[in-house]
This record gives C-alpha cells, structure tokens and sequence, in this order.
C-alpha cells in the first residue's frame, strides 16, 4: 500500500519557496522560517501572493510532487506537474469504458450507490447523535432509501444524475440538524460564491478532497479527465470529481460540522459574514490543520479489509479502480463509512 505523505500548506502574504538541498525552504520577508524535507512531501498548496523558484518547480516535476495555486480564499487556479507518467495501455481501456454505453453507467450507478449510503450512514449518526432532529433525519433517510431504489433500476446516466440531485436535496434539507452551534445557520448548498458560513467551509474541503482525488487517480496511471457520471469539459476533471462523490460526506462533511460543533471555527474564522462569505488566513488555518490530522488516522478500509490511513482512501480507491478498468474485478466497490 502507498505510504502517505504530507501537503505543505502556504499561506502566508509574500512567503518564497527556495529548494536548499533537496529541502524546502521557506522564507517570509527574507527570513528563513523552516525547512521541510522534500522526500516527505507530496503536494505544495500556494494560497494568494506565494513565489516558487524556478529550481524547485524543476525539482517538484522531477520528483513528482504537485504544486497546486489557489486564491488567498481557496479558488483554485492550476496545478503545474512533471511529465505525465500514466500507463497508455490503462488509459486505453478507461477510453474505451467511456464510449460503451453499459460500463459508463455501470459505472455511474457504483459511485452514486456509495455516495447514497454514505449519506445515510451520515445522517443515521446524525439521528443517533442529535434526538431533537429525530423527525427531520428519517424523512431524509427514507427520501434517500426511495431513491436508491429508483437508482438500481436506472438505465440512463442522465436520468442517474437526476435521482443524485433529488437525493442531494433531502440530504441537505437535514444538515442543518446536525449543528448544535447556533451561530451558524444552514438552508441549503450553494455555491459560486457560498452564501453563508457553512458552505464556505464546506466549498473549501471539496477543493482540497478534489486534489487529492485527481492526484491519486494521475498516480496510478488514470486520466483524472475522463469521467462516466459529470460531464466532460475542457479543464475538468471529471473522473476526480466522480470518485470524489462517494467521499464528500465521510470525509467532507463530517469534518465540517465537527468543526462548527466543537467551535473550532467561530465567525471570526470569515472575512466577511454576507455574500459571498470568505474564510480569512486563520479560518484557513484551522481548517487545514484539522484536514490534514484527519488524514492521518486509521479507518478498516471496507473492500480492502485492511487498516488505512484516512488519507490513503482515494488512492485505494483509484487503485481500485483501475483493476475494475483491467478486468481484474467485476465491478466497482464503492467507498462507504458508516
């Protein structure tokens, strides 16, 4: 099994990021704060005004470690890599799985199951842990159980994509059940820009699980572009942001409310608290640092059947992947946490 690594976080206004021998350095206003080995690094995120040297975007592209830019609120921007070292052999099957109608939505219905029932696994907890919300839960958790039902017997891509939005739309009507932090109040998802304080925190996750995503799914030789279930466009990974469905509740969405919960982000985590809200640096901060522990604990992966770090999901799951498109299995396992 992989080894997980660390993403270096940058935050910093004017931080310099210098290769010194096969280390990282970084510099704040010409003094050296810190040095991070390289060979323990896996990705570098650059938030707002961050300079690179040249010698270590060299150096990142030789050893394949990933430089990701986003604005100083988390919008993504690029990612510059090393030459592409994917497999052609396992591209031309994953290609040639997208022109056949019956894989695509094979495919499709796999990742859409498991993003279903780890909603409802989510919002079972849920139910356990807040009994005020009682009433609210089962009428999402039995709006969910109908649709995947309906799920099963789909035979369309587009028609799936339907079902997920009914689906997504019961799942959130009851997140606001699970808050126990009345500051922060929740009516739905929405996005470009967020609305409100809690899907600023939940947009920003998505961000950071999408990466991780696309860079397991380029690690084990997969065109993170190449999709079955969102629609293919110029620049968008829609294989990551595939695979990334059946981890947005598990991974995503449970940090956010334990993070809300526990007061660990607060309104001064924000910016600004109206349209559109915008986490600041520490906001940012706490966000990452939770991210990053969390990534670090250990789940029993469920197809698998062996101890993982939490960080390690969406390279078992591409990896997983990649033997459905070899022929290795029958069928895709989708991730699911209860």
């Amino acid at each position: 099994m992989k080894q997980l690594k660390n993403t270096l976080y940058i935050m910093t206004p004017g931080t310099c990021l210098n290769l010194q021998n096969e280390n990282i350095a970084v510099r704040v206003g010409g003094d050296e704060k810190v040095r991070v080995p390289a060979n323990t690094i896996t990705s570098i995120y650059c938030f707002g005004n961050i300079t690179v040297s040249t010698p270590l975007i060299s150096f990142c592209g030789e050893r394949g470690i990933t430089l990701c830019f986003f604005s100083e609120y988390g919008k993504f921007y690029g990612r510059v890599e090393g030459p592409v070292h994917g497999n052609i052999l396992l591209r031309r099957r994953q290609f040639a799985a997208m022109e056949d109608v019956n894989q695509r939505t094979r495919y499709a219905k796999s990742i859409l199951l498991g993003k279903l029932a780890s909603e409802k696994g989510f919002l079972m907890r849920m139910r356990r842990e807040h009994k005020s919300g009682e009433s609210v839960f089962n009428a999402a958790i039995n709006k969910i159980t109908g649709i995947a039902e309906e799920l099963r017997e789909s035979i369309s891509v587009d028609s799936m994509r339907g079902l997920e939005g009914a689906a997504a739309a019961a799942y959130f009507s009851a997140f606001s059940a699970t808050l126990t932090n009345t500051t922060f109040t929740f009516s739905g998802r929405n996005r470009r820009p967020p609305e409100d304080p809690v899907n600023a925190i939940l947009s920003f996750l998505y961000t950071l699980c999408k990466n991780d995503v696309q860079s397991a799914l380029e690690g084990v030789g997969l065109d993170p572009a190449a999709g079955f279930l969102h629609t293919l466009r110029p620049g968008r990974p829609a294989l990551a942001l595939d695979l990334m469905e059946e981890l947005r509740a598990p991974l995503c969405d449970r940090l956010a409310i334990a993070l809300i919960n526990r007061g660990q982000i607060t309104e001064k985590s924000f910016s600004q608290l109206t349209p559109p809200v915008l986490l600041n640096e520490e906001g940012r901060k706490t966000i990452l640092a939770a991210w990053q522990k969390r990534k670090g604990e250990e789940i029993r992966h469920p197809f698998l059947e062996e101890n993982i770090s939490i960080g390690l999901i969406p390279h078992a799951q591409a990896m997983i992947f990649a033997r459905v498109l070899r022929g290795e299995l029958d069928e895709y396992p989708p991730f699911y946490w209860r």
